[in-house]
Formats: structure tokens, sequence, C-alpha cells
């Protein structure tokens, strides 16, 4: 369970980054992202020494959606599914799993594997939409 003060804190950065983004204002959207990654790696327990609430993959998953980089995105998303495997939280590291495979199309062995893993994750999921979605692009992508 994440932290509530952080959840309301990155849904409303969320929401601003996404009108920042369809306003087409690039100093808002880069300001809006810097704190955003702040919230992250200010609640950062990669050594696990820690174990609180506030460092979870929801918050590292929102980061990596907004990184205009698509490499540095990965990276993000990956530190992402390491916050959900350590909590073992299937419904983030389903979502993970597909938005890291959208980003990885042109890379198909590595964009299959990572829909793999997503449609392991959402078998224990109740969202029959992320499940459709995993099962449509996978499939698309092992007959093609």
């Amino acid at each position: 369970m994440i932290n509530t003060k952080i959840y309301k804190a990155v849904y409303s950065l969320a929401e601003k980054l996404m009108e920042a983004a369809r306003k087409n204002n690039q100093a808002e959207f880069d300001s809006l992202y810097g704190q955003l990654k702040t919230i992250c790696t200010e609640n950062d327990n990669t050594d696990n020494t820690d174990n609180t609430d506030k460092d979870h993959p929801e918050q590292w998953e929102t980061l990596a959606d907004f990184t205009e980089d698509l490499n540095a995105a990965l990276v993000v998303y990956e530190a992402a599914r390491g916050k959900a495997l350590a909590i073992n939280a299937k419904d983030h590291l389903a979502c993970i799993g597909l938005s890291m495979a959208k980003l990885e199309l042109g890379q198909k062995p590595a964009a299959i594997q990572s829909l793999e893993d997503a449609k392991i994750s959402a078998n224990k999921i109740e969202d029959k939409e992320l499940k459709a979605e995993i099962d449509m692009l996978l499939a698309g992508l092992l007959e093609g």
C-alpha cells in the first residue's frame, strides 16, 4: 500500500503533467517532472534498509510514464518492476510489463518477454481490460 500523502502528490503531479503536455508547455512539464523524480529519489529504498510504504512501484511507474526518452523510460520501468516484485504487486507487474513491451516493439524478443511476464502477473488480477490488452498485443507479436 502506497503512503497516502505520496499517492496524492504523485496523482496531482500526473494530472498537471498531462495538462502541461496537452498545452505543449515544455518548461512547466520539465519542472513538474523534476518534482515527481524528486519524490521517487527521496523515497528510494533500493538497499531495502527501510521497509516503508514510501517507496512504492506506483510512483516509479508514473515517473516512467512521463519519461520522454524511451531508453531512460525503460530503465525507470525496470526500477518500478523491481519495486513491484519486492512487494509481489501483480497488478503493477502486469501494467509495467505492458508498458515496457510497448516501448520495446522494435525489439520483438524483448517485447514478447515483457508481455509473457505481464501475462503471468495478470493471471492473479481482476482487471479484464488490462488482461485483454496484454493478450491482444502478445498474440499480434507472436503471429507477426
